[in-house]
C-alpha cells in the first residue's frame, strides 16, 4: 500500500495510516474513502490481507501492534465516533473502581433514539446530549469525564459499593471536588437512610 498521492483522487497511504493509528490501526469504510481507499481498492486489500474486516465498515491495519481498548475502538467507531463510553464502563477506563463491566456502556446523542439501530452485542447504550466539558479521552476513545460517569452510576442505580469507592478514589486524586458529584453523594446516602 504505497502513498500515492499523484492525483487528488489517487489512495494516499499516510493519511490512512494516520487515521489508523490515532484508533489503535482501526479505520471505517468513510475513513478511507477520504485516503482515496474505496470499496474496490479495499477489497483488494482485503483479499491480499492487508487490512481485516472487524465489522461491517469497520477494518483494521494486520500488521498495527495491538492496542489496550481495540474491542472498543471498534464499538466507538461503530456509532461514527459520535458515542462516549459512559457508566460502568468508563469506571473502569478511568480505574475509578474494581467494576469489571460485562457490557460496554456508550452514551450516544437523544436524537439517536430514533434510529432504527442494530446495537452490537455487548453493548449497553444510553442516551444523552453530552456537553464538550463532560467528555475526555482515555486512550483512543472517548469517555466520560470523571466527574460525570460517577453521576451517571448513581442515577443508573450502579452497585452503592462500586459508587463510594468511585468517589473516594476520584476525590482521592484531585479528579473531582465533593461538590462536582453531590447527586451521587445523595444517591449513597439514600442507602444509609435504609439502613437505619
Amino acid at each position: 500500500m504505497s502513498d500515492t498521492s499523484g492525483g487528488p483522487g489517487g489512495p494516499r497511504w499516510n493519511q490512512l495510516y494516520e487515521t489508523a493509528a490515532a484508533q489503535d490501526g482501526h479505520f471505517t469504510t468513510a475513513q478511507a474513502a477520504l485516503a482515496g481507499y474505496y470499496p474496490q481498492l479495499l477489497t483488494k486489500y482485503l483479499t491480499n490481507g492487508r487490512v481485516a474486516r472487524v465489522r461491517r465498515g469497520v477494518y483494521r491495519l494486520v500488521h498495527f501492534p495491538p492496542g489496550d481498548h481495540e474491542d472498543l475502538v471498534v464499538i466507538w467507531l461503530w456509532s461514527d465516533r459520535a458515542g462516549v463510553f459512559s457508566h460502568e464502563a468508563a469506571l473502569a477506563l478511568h480505574q475509578l473502581s474494581d467494576a469489571l463491566p460485562a457490557k460496554a456502556h456508550l452514551t450516544v446523542p437523544i436524537s439517536w433514539k430514533s434510529r432504527r439501530l442494530v446495537v452490537p452485542s455487548g453493548v449497553v447504550l444510553h442516551f444523552s446530549d453530552l456537553a464538550e466539558v463532560e467528555r475526555t479521552w482515555a486512550g483512543a476513545v472517548q469517555v466520560t469525564t470523571a466527574a460525570r460517569t460517577v453521576i451517571d452510576c448513581a442515577a443508573a442505580a450502579v452497585s452503592p459499593a462500586l459508587v463510594k469507592q468511585a468517589i473516594d478514589e476520584g476525590i482521592h486524586r484531585g479528579l473531582f471536588t465533593a461538590e462536582m458529584i453531590e447527586p451521587a453523594s445523595e444517591y449513597l446516602r439514600s442507602f444509609e437512610l435504609e439502613d437505619s
